[in-house]
């Protein structure tokens, strides 16, 4: 692989989480073929973000899945790819593996994506340009009209264009207040298509249906520095063994997992200086796969946005 930080620190970096199992899939999802020549998942998400600004790839893998996607990298993506693979060595939640790449990430501001979704490049650009703000170099995004320095950022997509199947699936409904700063996320789960358009959800809570306008998080992201310390500091306390950099120093005493939305919910609600998130639109469809099922779906749909003329056919055109 390309060691990440060849290229210079003026755009943000991109931190694609790939380290899950993938039970209900029963497969390497980050390599699922949903490309129009047989492209997977990790390839166009990559290939989308560097289009959109974003420099250096981090990728978090585990060690089940992680010498796949390994190869698949160094086999099928361009050698103009900066790109760093770090170890998640114990599956401790996404808070965790996002920790695991403090060390390859560095200063820089960064966007989070999961490996197993297809954001597109608008979505991307929205996240890039939040970020650029108080970056500087001849390679920046230019910066967005609303984005502010200090600002991590939420990118939230309508529920409707998240879904792909009628196959329930897990959603974190999103709150923002009228400034545009993340109030709140709820998880919510088995939500599925009904034929009206509308969205029924099965965990007993309340709404029991959902509007498909419904702004959810697809795990979206956009980080300052100031987030390693809070990170570290809800992993530490549940894992007291793991370092600064999610290094495992002393075994676990649990299974637990620390993820990433609950830690956000927690340091929104506490406020403070550093700690404001910003809610940014998501613009197009975010196409996922979550069950077996959905493979052929997403590859329909892809097939439609290239016939369309809103997605590149070959997927590293604008990056190579």
């Amino acid at each position: 692989m390309t060691p990440a930080g060849t290229r210079p620190w003026d755009r943000p970096a991109l931190v694609m989480l790939a380290a899950g199992i993938a039970k209900r899939y029963g497969g390497c999802k980050p390599l699922a073929p949903v490309g129009l020549h047989g492209e997977a998942v990790i390839d166009l998400t990559t290939s989308d973000a560097l289009e959109a600004g974003f420099g250096d790839v981090v990728l978090v893998l585990g060690p089940q899945s992680g010498p796949a996607i390994r190869y698949h990298v160094q086999r099928c993506w361009p050698g103009s790819v900066s790109v760093a693979a770090v170890e998640q060595t114990k599956p401790l939640g996404t808070a965790h593996a996002l920790l695991c790449a403090r060390r390859a990430v560095g200063d820089r501001p960064f966007g989070v994506v999961n490996a197993d979704d297809v954001y597109g490049v608008e979505a991307l650009v929205t996240l890039a340009e939040h970020l650029a703000v108080g970056m500087t170099g001849p390679g920046a995004p230019a910066p967005a009209r609303a984005g502010r320095d200090g600002e991590h950022a939420l990118v939230a997509f309508p529920l409707s264009d998240t879904i792909v199947t009628a196959d329930p699936v897990t959603r974190g409904t999103v709150a923002a207040d009228g400034e545009g700063m993340l109030g709140s996320i709820v998880e919510r789960r088995y939500v599925a298509r009904r034929d009206d358009g509308r969205f029924v959800v099965g965990d007993g809570l309340e709404p029991g249906v959902l509007p498909g306008t419904t702004p959810v998080s697809m795990n979206l992201w956009g980080f300052r520095p100031s987030i390693w310390p809070v990170l570290q500091k809800a992993v530490r306390a549940e894992h007291p063994g793991v370092g600064p950099d999610g290094s495992i120093r002393t075994p676990p005493v649990s299974e637990h997992e620390v993820l990433l939305p609950e830690v956000i919910g927690r340091m929104v609600r506490a406020g403070g200086r550093g700690h404001a998130v910003r809610v940014l639109a998501g613009t197009g469809r975010c196409i996922g796969v979550t069950h077996a099922e959905d493979l052929p779906v997403a590859r329909v749909e892809l097939a439609e946005l290239v016939g369309r003329g809103l997605r590149a056919e070959w997927p590293w055109e604008a990056v190579r």
